[in-house]
Order: C-alpha cells, then structure tokens, then sequence
C-alpha cells in the first residue's frame, strides 16, 4: 500500500514537472540582449546608444513583452545621461517602456533548430504614459532546443513627438548648445530568450 502510494506520488510529480515544462515561457537573457538606438543632431552626425537592462519573455501563447529600464541608458556621456534620464525620460515618473507583440504560436513550435521565419506584427509600444500601435518586422530564429532569439528584421522608427517627447529633447537641445536634434530615432534590437 506505501509503495503504491510513493509510485502514483511519483507519477503525479513527474506529470507535474513535464507539464510545466511544456508550458514554460521563454525568458529574456539580458546578458545577451540588446536595444540600440540611432540619436541624430546638428542634422548628419549619427551616434549609436543602448540601454543596458532589459526584460522580458514569449509566454506559451506566443504574448511577446519587452520592458526597457530607461534609467539604464548609456551614450557614451555620463552628463548626458542622467539628462536623458532627468529631462527626457522622466524616469522618476515613468521608469519603463514596454513593447508587446503577439506572435503566430504555430510557426514558433515548428520552428527548427537552424532555421529562421520573418514575421510582421502589430505591436504596442508604451513611453512616457502613451501607447502606440506599431508595426513591427521580426526575425525569429531557433538557435537550439531552449534558445530563441527574435530581433528586428528593420529598425523600428520611434517619433519622439508622438510620446510627448519633443518639449525634453528642445530641452537637451539647448543645454547642449546644438541647432538640431532628430525627432525620429530608429531602434534596433537583438533579444534572447531562455526556456
């Protein structure tokens, strides 16, 4: 009778486990991660920036989240920084900015190993206290068993004027003593994620 006892608790447990792991998300290796993005001023001088905290997983429906620590931006210019945090970003107030995009769940579980599929999707991109709808063209690849990676298949073009943005970036303008800053940033991203 015990013995029955510990093989059906067995079984139960190891359902249990084999259940949860065909049903585990894909978790964001920050680490291996990165968001960049293209800043433009005095109208042709580029500079490429990146935030260094991100998170985020692909549950087992396919819902895709990306949330970007925006107190973790990094431009190569400490003052600049804590203004982008200060002044733009209003971190205190909106610390984060999330991006969710829900993927086609078939295609991502006939994925092989190697192989890579494009997918465009409708996003929504929330900054500043806004959301956007905003189109989005992936490239997802399976690089092993519990590996995956989704990155942009073209940059994103965010509008800086669409979030509320333009009155800080004519802020940082003037502090920085520059005729222009580009409204427009294209964002570019490569995103691991870990099951």
């Amino acid at each position: 009778m015990r013995l029955n006892f510990f093989k059906t608790a067995s079984l139960a447990v190891i359902f249990s486990l084999s259940s949860l792991a065909a049903q585990a998300a894909w978790q964001l290796d920050n680490a291996q991660s990165r968001l960049s993005y293209i800043s433009i001023k005095k109208g042709d001088i580029a500079e490429i920036n990146h935030f260094t905290t991100l998170s985020g997983e692909v549950d087992d429906k396919g819902q895709a989240t990306l949330s970007i620590q925006l107190g973790s931006v990094k431009t190569q210019v400490d003052i600049r920084d804590q203004r982008m945090r200060d002044i733009l970003f209003k971190t205190n107030l909106f610390p984060a900015a999330e991006f969710s995009a829900q993927l086609e769940v078939d295609k991502l579980e006939q994925l092989a190993v190697g192989a890579m599929l494009t997918l465009t999707v409708e996003g929504t991109f929330s900054l500043h206290g806004i959301e956007q709808k905003m189109p989005a063209e992936l490239a997802v690849s399976k690089l092993n068993e519990q590996t995956l990676q989704v990155s942009s298949y073209a940059p994103l073009v965010v509008d800086a004027r669409h979030f509320q943005l333009a009155q800080g970036i004519e802020k940082l303008r003037e502090l920085a003593g520059l005729p222009s800053i580009s409204m427009a940033v294209p964002v570019s991203f490569v995103l691991i994620f870990k099951q």
